[in-house]
């Protein structure tokens, strides 16, 4: 059974990790999906991989805090698809330090990609989803169910050392998911979000591999050491990270019929701990 068939869905950053194994599972289920990421290279890979399996998929690439390319995303999505009923909003990145040596900078950026940018797309669909279901509605005709899921972290329920900036970001993201979830439930909009705990993606890489993202001009280490990589199943039940595939299929059940009597929740996503 196709979950998402003929379903229109936007994933931010899902050139790689999560986004991308999103990507693949929700075109799997039969969804058009539009997979945009900053990095152009990986976003084509992405729909390559999708359209060879069968699948329907475009490309635009986008910076997500920036608001023309979100204007931009938008037009294209509908242009390509006609309309929107699935927004993930997942593209991230992480730049820790402690709380007291956080630069302005820093704290701006983590705020901007977490926060700003879910709230701006949000705001860019509504004529795609909250007033084409009030259109629908006062036609006297079904409102589809049209879903919003954020992708947070425990990072934003619990904090953690080191990412006061990242935490604040995914916290604030929880506000705005129960907020909307009150005021677009009678549009039959369902928005929740996902507290990941430990996946093995970029982010969660050993620091020792260098890698690095460029965003203004700045250069931005990824990962954390390996001595923490390696205590990391001591403290989850399961043993282990979650993998991205994993992952994707939280943000399938959030993204079809079978949550569409749920929402305003945050489901973490942790392996048990």
């Amino acid at each position: 059974m196709k979950l998402l068939d003929n379903q229109v869905a936007i994933i931010t950053g899902s050139g790689r990790g999560i986004g991308a194994a999103a990507a693949r599972l929700f075109a799997a289920h039969g969804a058009k999906v539009v997979v945009t990421d900053i990095d152009p290279k990986p976003a084509n890979e992405t729909v390559s991989a999708i359209t060879s399996a069968g699948g329907t998929a475009i490309a635009v690439p986008a910076d997500v805090t920036d608001a023309a390319s979100i204007d931009e995303l938008i037009k294209q999505t509908v242009n390509a698809y006609c309309g929107i009923d699935i927004l993930v909003n997942n593209a991230g990145y992480t730049w820790d330090a402690m709380a007291h040596k956080i630069t302005d900078e820093q704290w701006d950026a983590m705020l901007a990609i977490h926060l700003t940018a879910p709230f701006r797309l949000i705001r860019a669909a509504v004529p795609y989803m909250r007033e084409a279901a009030k259109k629908e509605k006062e036609a006297g005709q079904p409102v589809k169910a049209r879903k919003i899921v954020n992708v947070s972290s425990t990072s934003g329920t619990r904090g953690n050392n080191g990412q006061a900036n990242y935490a604040a970001g995914k916290a604030g993201q929880i506000g705005l998911t129960k907020t909307l979830a009150k005021e677009w439930g009678a549009f039959n909009i369902q928005v929740n979000a996902v507290a990941f705990g430990y996946f093995e993606t970029r982010l969660t890489d050993s620091v020792e591999k260098e890698t690095v993202i460029e965003r203004d001009g700045k250069q931005i280490k990824l990962g954390i050491p390996q001595s923490i990589r390696d205590a990391v199943p001591n403290f989850i039940p399961m043993g282990r990270g979650g993998t991205p595939n994993e992952a994707a299929g939280v943000l399938l059940f959030f993204a079809s019929e079978l949550s569409n009597f749920v929402s305003g929740q945050v489901l973490e996503v942790t392996g048990g701990s």
